[in-house]
């Protein structure tokens, strides 16, 4: 299949199938006479991978470390799990940052709410919350 197709069928951008290539996520393309790049069921199927990877968030360099280990015979499974434990770590980092967050615009918008709701908005007290925020 030519290059749309695997875009099409990978719900992928033909720049982000080159950009893979290029980066070696994907192994570089056959070539047709014409020089098309051509593609096989094995890409898609590789491909589809790295899509579900970067859908969990994981990084380009998580997805070649888990590349290799599904093409190394002698790899762990323990290898994947440890790899998805750091990573897991890290995503419940991000739903505490998230979570304090959260308790910050909501004390924020109740602020405003309640000192100058419908003010003049160089007046909002949203503003001075945010330059007295501190950056931990």
């Amino acid at each position: 299949m030519r290059i749309g197709e695997l875009a099409r069928r990978t719900e992928t951008t033909v720049a982000t199938i080159r950009y893979y290539e290029e980066i070696g996520l994907l192994r570089s393309a056959m070539r047709l006479s014409g020089g098309q790049r051509t593609y096989d069921y094995e890409d898609v199927s590789r491909l589809t991978f790295v899509r579900r990877c970067r859908a969990f968030d994981l990084s380009l360099d998580d997805i070649r470390s888990l590349l290799a280990t599904m093409q190394d015979n002698r790899s762990s499974c323990s290898d994947a799990r440890d790899l998805a434990g750091m990573h897991l770590e890290k995503v419940r980092g991000r739903l505490s940052e998230l979570a304090a967050l959260e308790k910050s615009l909501a004390s924020m918008v109740r602020s405003c709410d309640a000192n100058c709701p419908d003010g003049a908005g160089p007046d909002c007290v949203i503003f001075d919350a945010i330059g007295t925020a501190s950056h931990a």
